[in-house]
C-alpha cells in the first residue's frame, strides 16, 4: 500500500487503514515522509518557496498555517541537534520506528540529500526520543490541509 505518512500526516492511523494493512501483512510504503519538504527545516518563510513551485498553493505553506507550522519543525530542529542529526534525519527516524512494515521513499534531487537520508536508518531512537517527538509533533498538529479542498475531497474518500 502507498499512502503519504509522516509526522505530518498521519491520517492513517486514524481511519484505520494502517492497522488493516497490518492485519493483511500489507506494507506500507510512505510517500512524503518529510511533509513536502517542509520537515527538512529548509523554510524558513514562504519567500523560501519558488514562486513556479506546486507547493505555493498548499493550505499548510500559506500564511498562518506556514508560520504555526514552521514553530512545529522549530522543535523537531531542537530535537534533532540534541541527537547530533538533521531534522529530515529525525523525521524519518520516527517513520522508520513505527514498524519494518514501513518503507519511507523521500522523494529528492540532490545526492547530498539522499545519502544524508540514508543515513537516517542508522538512527536508533529510544522510547524517550518517540515521546519528546510526539510531544513536539502530536497527531494532527499541523495546521493546514495537505491538498486544496477540491483535491482533499478525493483523499481517503
Amino acid at each position: 500500500l502507498q499512502s503519504e505518512y509522516s509526522l505530518w500526516t498521519r491520517d492513517i492511523e486514524d481511519l484505520g487503514i494502517l492497522a488493516a494493512a497490518r492485519r493483511l501483512g500489507v506494507a506500507l510504503v510512505a510517500y512524503s515522509p518529510l511533509g513536502r519538504g517542509f520537515l527538512t527545516a529548509s523554510f524558513r518563510s514562504t519567500d523560501d518557496i519558488p514562486q513556479d513551485d506546486y507547493r505555493r498553493n498548499t493550505p499548510r505553506f500559506q500564511g498562518e498555517n506556514f508560520e504555526r507550522n514552521r514553530e512545529q519543525v522549530k522543535k523537531i530542529e531542537t530535537l534533532a541537534a540534541a541527537r547530533g542529526v538533521t531534522p529530515a534525519q529525525l523525521a524519518l527516524a520516527w517513520v522508520l520506528a513505527q514498524g519494518n512494515d514501513i518503507i519511507p521513499i523521500p522523494g529528492t534531487k540532490r545526492r547530498r540529500y539522499l545519502e544524508e537520508n540514508a543515513a537516517s536508518v542508522d538512527i536508533q531512537l529510544t522510547a524517550e526520543d518517540l515521546r519528546r517527538i510526539e510531544e513536539a509533533a502530536p497527531a494532527g498538529a499541523v495546521r493546514g490541509e495537505r491538498y486544496s479542498a477540491h483535491v482533499m475531497r478525493l483523499v481517503n474518500g
